[in-house]
């Protein structure tokens, strides 16, 4: 019982953090409407910077209590001002901009930030001291609790009442919660939006960079603290309720509680756990525990999936160009074959997607659980069975589509980015799993040598993917013009006449969740074949995020943008790690900028163009 205890108190301290870092984001979200997908960057900066101001730069502060808070504080700072030329530069940008484009530009954000501090701060661990004064424990029944834990335990519920005091004992405060209820209202009535939002986007990351800088007494900072920290961030907002500070703080408490006994009791299945408390929560409750409804306008910015070329002639010409390309890169050589095989399967995965968001309307950000089931049930069926190449790509799609069967159920309910995360906790759900079952998976080992293609059929497969991304473009083509694809995009863009009209709107969103998952799980097949070996990592959330820049780098509603995308993204990623070191950092910054100048994509250019001059010459009359 006191180990059981001990445990519970962990899972207390752990919430500190988690609400720290929650608060923050739901704050940002309340105000500006923005998901900042880089919030774990913050959290890690001031981690980070921190832990050099007393270990590198003035190491006579980690022997004062006074001057390490202080330490901490500064870290907090940093973070702060940091988030506030990111909200000048990029968010303030951003706002208007639907809500999977701002995760993808803030995905390019973290991208920057995170090669900006391993310039700054370099690679490695910096492991900094005990705090001073608290380096001991207390015993509770024979075992023993930390007594900076008993700390932070403190340091949860204390931010919790200077928030709450804050946004209703302030004149600010009382500006902030009327901007999350009605910010045009607001305007209105004479008060500038856009310095409140600066504040509270200052706010909001300096609370992630305190939470990081409390972290320094009990692991050392490191470059990996954003991804792990912000899927959980993600986690506990969202079962909280988006713009919620109080359902963060009860959601922080549940998830954290709910991590320190899977430590104890499951801890194979802890991050399983987790991720099943958020789909279990958005399943009784959408909008989480405290959330209101967030959905997307009814009507989008561009509603006509765009086919162009139409003509047979243009479409034998953009299929003769995919060929060339291809055969330009069989000819460079093992290098350009291996590049050209990875951007055909980011194409069809690609396509899976843009299947899903461009004609359904369904935004996900965990598709590379489909990936990854179909890479896995490949891979297996072949190592275990000895299956030959069509049977085994056979299992990966019916792996895939049974899995999809059974969430789809759950995530079709949701809508805007509550579906976006709920589709994020499941397939966190599916990596884990993967993971964590050593016995089936090889855990992080993977399966390796496979044999589903041999060395001399590499030409042959590569010429195989060519000609299943034209037909699978020729298919969502054809899809987009039937009775069943302009229903779905009619659903997407007005749910409420459309379901007026007798249509079986939730039917037809659940059919092509599945098909999106089946045309996934065959790109995962073909991703086992042509690497030879599975791992852990093609289920992942960075994976997710490559199919999402494919098609927004491309241009979501244009038929020919996954290819665009996964031509520039695979070629551009590999041309820049070659000649870069930092090459993360500029991919980011590129990523940026293309939200920003084009955020209908590439095809999507002159669209853009198009409708600001057209917006203009409605001002001007």
């Amino acid at each position: 019982m006191s180990l059981f205890f001990i445990q519970i108190l962990n899972g207390l301290s752990y919430a500190t953090t988690l609400f720290l870092m929650a608060s923050g984001l739901t704050l940002i979200f309340g105000v500006t409407r923005m998901v900042n997908f880089a919030h774990g960057s913050f959290f890690m900066l001031g981690a980070l910077f921190a832990a050099h101001w007393v270990t590198a730069w003035f190491p006579g502060w980690s022997q004062s209590p006074g001057l390490y808070a202080l330490a901490m504080l500064l870290g907090a700072a940093v973070a702060g001002l940091v988030g506030a030329l990111a909200e000048l530069l990029l968010l303030r940008r951003m706002r208007s901009a639907p809500e999977i484009y701002q995760l993808v530009a803030t995905f390019g954000l973290t991208l920057a930030l995170h090669d900006a501090m391993r310039f700054v701060f370099g690679p490695g661990e910096v492991f900094a001291p005990r705090f001073p004064g608290l380096k001991g424990a207390v015993e509770i029944g024979g075992e023993f609790f930390p007594l900076w834990q008993c700390v932070t335990l403190v340091l949860g519920p204390v931010v919790w009442f200077f928030l709450h005091g804050l946004l209703t004992r302030t004149q600010w405060g009382r500006r902030v919660r009327a901007a999350t209820q009605d910010p045009e209202i607001l305007g209105a009535m004479g008060v500038n939006p856009a310095p409140l939002m600066l504040g509270v986007v200052m706010l909001g990351c300096g609370l992630a960079g305190l939470g990081g800088a409390l972290q320094l007494p009990r692991e050392p900072a490191h470059l990996q603290m954003d991804m792990n920290v912000v899927v959980e961030t993600f986690v506990v907002v969202v079962t909280g309720g988006l713009g919620s500070v109080s359902g963060a703080f009860g959601a922080a408490v549940l998830i954290g509680l709910v991590h320190a006994l899977g430590v104890s009791l499951w801890p194979q299945a802890t991050l399983v756990l987790v991720f099943l408390t958020m789909a279990a929560v958005l399943i009784w409750r959408p909008e989480g525990l405290r959330g209101q409804s967030t959905t997307a306008p009814l009507r989008e910015a561009i509603q006509v999936f765009r086919r162009w070329p139409t003509s047979r002639t243009a479409y034998l010409a953009m299929g003769l160009v995919m060929f060339a390309l291809w055969w330009a890169a069989q000819s460079a050589g093992d290098y350009g074959q291996s590049l050209a095989e990875d951007a055909l399967i980011l194409l069809l995965f690609g396509l899976s997607l843009q299947l899903m968001m461009a004609l359904g309307g369904l935004v996900s950000f965990g598709h590379a659980a489909y990936l990854g089931l179909g890479a896995y049930g490949a891979a297996l069926t072949h190592l275990n069975w000895g299956w030959s190449l069509f049977p085994a790509l056979a299992a990966g799609v019916v792996c895939a589509g049974a899995v999809a069967g059974v969430f789809g159920a759950l995530v079709i309910r949701s809508r805007g980015v509550y579906l976006a995360m709920l589709s994020l906790a499941l397939a966190q759900t599916v990596w884990a799993g993967l993971t964590q079952w050593v016995a089936l998976t090889g855990g992080d080992n993977g399966l390796i040598g496979l044999q589903l293609v041999a060395p001399n059929q590499r030409t042959a497969l590569g010429l195989g993917l060519v000609i299943l991304c034209l037909l699978a473009i020729s298919c969502l083509s054809a899809l987009s013009q039937s009775v069943w694809g302009m229903g779905l995009q009619a659903a997407r863009d007005a749910p409420q006449r459309a379901q007026a009209s007798g249509l079986p709107l939730e039917r037809w969103r659940y059919q092509v969740f599945v098909l999106s998952a089946c045309v996934a799980g065959l790109a995962g097949g073909l991703w086992a074949a042509a690497k030879g070996a599975v791992f852990p990592s093609v289920a992942s959330v960075s994976t997710s995020v490559d199919a999402l820049l494919v098609i927004l780098l491309g241009g979501l509603h244009h038929l020919w943008g996954a290819a665009v995308g996964s031509v520039l993204l695979t070629w551009v990623g590999a041309e820049l790690g070659r000649q870069l070191e930092y090459w993360h950092g500029v991919l980011g910054v590129l990523i940026m900028l293309l939200m920003v100048l084009s955020p209908h994509g590439v095809l999507g250019w002159r669209w853009t163009w198009r409708s600001h001059q057209g917006q203009a010459e409605d001002v001007k009359s």
